[in-house]
């Protein structure tokens, strides 16, 4: 084959490979996500007329496993990574990493209330990660990485309450947990190469599963 040739053939390989932003191929790339209706992106169990549903908020260390988990719950009909808790506007991923914007890696959950609850949601929570290490996930460290629950409404808050002390009372954890709750803030949305990034093709280790029953 002639060195013309030859160039052409590896120009064209090069043109199949996937694209490295998000692990995602060029034709996924291309194809815009369906949303719901408040604006957080559905996912394949999600039905062509969304139910009544209701918003819930975690940051649990890096989002990338957070939101995959969540996305495999029966129940759960759209989410979204985003920045969460901090004091500036509209901040980007890099800027978040800088540690000076006080926002968290946060995912935002879509739940139809009649098929997954609240509640269950927060157990989903509570076993994905190490809730007694501040500004830190395994190998992630920074204020980014901090355990939180946002709460939508008096009744989630008393929820989160009231599953952080049963969890701290049940002598599970060796240490005592540091999971702030608070009022949901503002919430910017990741870029979009964060979103559903393990569903793209990408790796996330970043986050824990704890089995039920075990002291971390």
């Amino acid at each position: 084959m002639s060195l013309k040739g030859a160039m052409g053939t590896l120009l064209a390989g090069i043109a199949l490979m996937p694209a490295v932003a998000g692990c995602q191929s060029t034709a996924e790339a291309a194809s815009p996500p369906r949303l719901s209706p408040k604006g957080l992106v559905l996912t394949r169990q999600a039905p062509a007329v969304l139910p009544a549903t209701e918003l819930a908020s975690f940051a649990a260390g890096c989002f990338w496993g957070v939101e995959q988990e969540f996305r495999k719950e029966p129940g759960v009909m759209a989410t979204a990574v985003g920045y969460s808790g901090g004091h500036t506007v509209a901040p980007s991923y890099e800027e978040v990493c800088t540690g000076t914007t006080g926002h968290a890696e946060t995912v935002r959950v879509e739940f139809d209330p009649t098929v997954t609850s609240y509640d269950h949601l927060l157990d989903v929570f509570w076993n994905l990660h190490d809730p007694t290490t501040r500004n830190r996930q395994g190998p992630d460290v920074g204020e980014q990485y901090r355990s939180i629950i946002f709460t939508f409404s008096p009744e989630q808050r008393a929820k989160a309450i009231a599953s952080r002390d049963k969890l701290q009372r049940s002598g599970e954890l060796r240490a005592p947990i540091v999971t702030e709750i608070l009022a949901a803030a503002p919430f910017t949305m990741a870029e979009a190469y964060h979103q559903q990034y393990v569903e793209k093709g990408g790796r996330a280790a970043c986050h824990l599963r704890r089995p039920r029953g075990t002291s971390l």
